[in-house]
C-alpha cells in the first residue's frame, strides 16, 4: 500500500468524496491544499468523446486566457530578413533559419512555442519528427505559420495556450498559477473549456465532453461538473 507524506495525505482526505463539483468549488479546494514551496500550476484534463485517429474527430485549437498562464513562454521563430527583425523586436527568444534547424536537429530545443513564416516551412518540415511529438510543429490552424510574426510572438508570451487532443481522447493544459486569485482562475478555466467546446469536430458523435478534472502540479485531482464548466 502506497504511503504518502502528511501534506499529500491531508490533501487526499480533503478531496475525498468530492466529485462533479462546481468550477468555483474545485478552485477553492485546490488552492486551499496546494502547500508546496513553489507556485504550482493549475492543470486541466478533459476526456472527450472523440477518436483522434480519424481526421474528422481531431480536436485542436488555441485560446488566449484572460489572465495569462503565469508562465514565461520561450518562443522560437523561423524567419529571414525583415521578418526575423520583427520577431526579435517583438520579444522572440530564438530567431533563425537553417542555423536554427541545425540546432533543433542536434537535439537542443530550448523553447515552448515555435512560429514560422510560410516560406520557412520547407525547412521546418524537415523537423517534423522532432517537433511533432512535442506539439511544437508550426501550424496555420493555430496561427503559428504566419507572416505576422510580431503578433504571434506577443500572443504566445501574453497567455495564449494551444491544445490538441491526444490518442486517448484527452486534452490537457496548464491554465494559470495556484497563486492567482480564485476569480481569475475560474475565468481562465471557463475560457479554456469554451474554446475546446467550440473546437468540437464534425465527426464527434454522442457526448463530446465526458469528464473534466482539475488539479495542481503536485496535488490530487477533482472532477468538475461538465454542465457547470460549460455554463449549461
Amino acid at each position: 500500500m502506497a504511503k504518502y507524506g502528511k501534506r499529500t495525505t491531508a490533501a487526499r482526505e480533503a478531496f475525498a468524496g468530492k466529485t462533479d463539483v462546481t468550477v468555483e468549488e474545485a478552485v477553492a479546494l485546490i488552492k486551499g491544499n496546494a502547500k508546496t514551496k513553489f507556485d504550482e500550476t493549475l492543470e486541466i484534463a478533459m476526456n472527450l468523446g472523440v477518436d483522434p485517429r480519424h481526421a474528422d474527430q481531431m480536436v485542436r485549437g488555441v485560446v488566449t486566457l484572460p489572465n495569462g498562464t503565469g508562465k514565461t513562454v520561450r518562443v522560437a521563430v523561423f524567419a529571414r530578413g525583415p521578418k526575423a527583425d520583427e520577431a526579435k523586436e517583438a520579444g522572440a527568444d530564438i530567431v533563425g533559419a537553417e542555423d536554427l534547424m541545425e540546432i533543433v536537429q542536434g537535439g537542443k530545443i530550448e523553447f515552448d512555442r515555435c512560429i514560422a513564416t510560410p516560406d520557412m516551412m520547407p525547412i521546418v518540415g524537415r523537423l517534423g519528427k522532432v517537433l511533432g511529438p512535442r506539439n511544437l510543429m508550426p501550424n496555420p490552424k493555430v496561427g503559428t505559420v504566419t507572416m505576422d510574426v510580431a503578433d504571434a510572438v506577443k500572443a504566445a508570451k501574453g497567455g495564449e495556450v494551444q491544445f490538441k487532443v491526444e490518442k486517448a481522447g484527452v486534452v490537457h493544459a496548464g491554465i494559470g498559477k495556484v497563486s492567482f486569485d480564485e476569480s481569475k482562475l475560474v475565468e481562465n478555466i471557463r475560457a479554456f473549456v469554451g474554446a475546446v467546446a467550440k473546437a468540437k469536430p464534425a465527426g464527434s458523435k454522442g457526448a463530446y465532453m465526458k469528464k473534466i478534472a482539475l488539479s495542481s502540479t503536485m496535488g490530487p485531482g477533482v472532477t468538475v461538473s461538465v454542465d457547470n464548466a460549460t455554463g449549461n
